[in-house]
């Protein structure tokens, strides 16, 4: 976490897809709308942005959902990209458009696009802000977004309740932030069905990347690479030699991008409140209890 004294105002961007995802696993399936369908990933979110709304008591937050698993940028240049993962079932898309309407019925500012993965629109976000003189706070879990924290930004695992700035960044992959999509390239991202160099493991791209700096700087360099200090140089060397032009497409998929749709002015990002009346609707189709329509109310005033 940054300790400096003049740190700007800072924003709030949420990877609100990650936290309805851990609601969908973690709460019990005894929860049900007015229709009868399930709704325990609603009910686990709406826990979840209750808490960060009282604990974090931001001017200024997004949250940004992901609408693009099978049309985004990345599937027209490589049609693996995610192709590991099932498409949410109709019960789990049905709770997200729930969320989204929770989301907003707070007054919270929505980030969504079917080209553009939400981890774009925020670094988009964070990208326009920064150079309006903010600073941001990203709340997810998510490796990849190490590759936007500049100077004053943190990113928060909100359910392991730890920060941490560029710095921490180094701490947990060997790289820093302007290496982060390098680094995934070389040694891929199965989460995300990026392959990687074959035979390169976190450790040898953290150590190329220390060495050479950026990735087009190691395969500019590549013969050298045989001659350095690291276990199998040789093989490694072969193995960049080969796989160079995937690997420049697999930077493709793992640097996010910063022109997309996301928000260009922190007006956009104050809360602003609806109607209680929505609200209320909403507490009634999905059945909240007394405790989480109390909490609602509460973040409206």
């Amino acid at each position: 976490m940054s300790t400096s004294t003049t740190r700007p105002p800072a924003v709030h961007l949420v990877d609100g897809s990650l936290y309805v995802f851990r609601a969908w696993h973690s709460m019990p399936n005894e929860f049900f709308d007015a229709d009868g369908h399930p709704v325990n990933a609603v009910h686990g979110y709406t826990r979840f942005l209750c808490e960060l709304l009282e604990r974090a008591q931001p001017e200024h937050i997004a949250v940004a959902f992901d609408a693009s698993l099978t049309s985004s940028f990345r599937n027209a240049i490589y049609p693996p990209y995610k192709a590991n993962r099932e498409l949410p079932p109709p019960d789990l898309e049905r709770q997200f458009v729930q969320c989204r309407a929770v989301t907003e019925a707070l007054g919270i500012h929505l980030m969504i696009d079917h080209s553009f993965e939400a981890d774009d629109l925020i670094g988009s976000t964070v990208w326009n802000l920064r150079a309006a003189g903010w600073s941001s706070v990203i709340v997810s879990a998510d490796k990849d977004f190490g590759q936007l924290l500049g100077e004053h930004d943190e990113q928060w695992d909100y359910a392991r309740s730890v920060r941490w700035g560029p710095a921490g960044v180094h701490e947990k992959l060997g790289v820093h932030p302007h290496q982060v999509a390098d680094y995934l390239a070389l040694c891929g991202d199965a989460v995300d069905n990026i392959p990687g160099v074959p035979g390169i493991g976190a450790k040898t791209a953290a150590a190329l990347l220390s060495h050479f700096g950026s990735l087009d700087t190691l395969l500019d360099r590549i013969d050298e690479v045989a001659f350095l200090r690291l276990r199998g140089a040789a093989t490694c060397a072969a193995k960049l030699r080969e796989h160079a032009e995937q690997a420049r497409l697999y930077r493709r998929l793992t640097r996010i991008a910063l022109d997309a749709p996301g928000a260009s002015m922190a007006d956009a990002l104050l809360r602003r409140p609806h109607e209680p009346g929505q609200l209320d609707n909403l507490c009634e189709q999905l059945r909240f209890g007394a405790f989480t329509r109390s909490r609602l109310r509460a973040l409206l005033r």
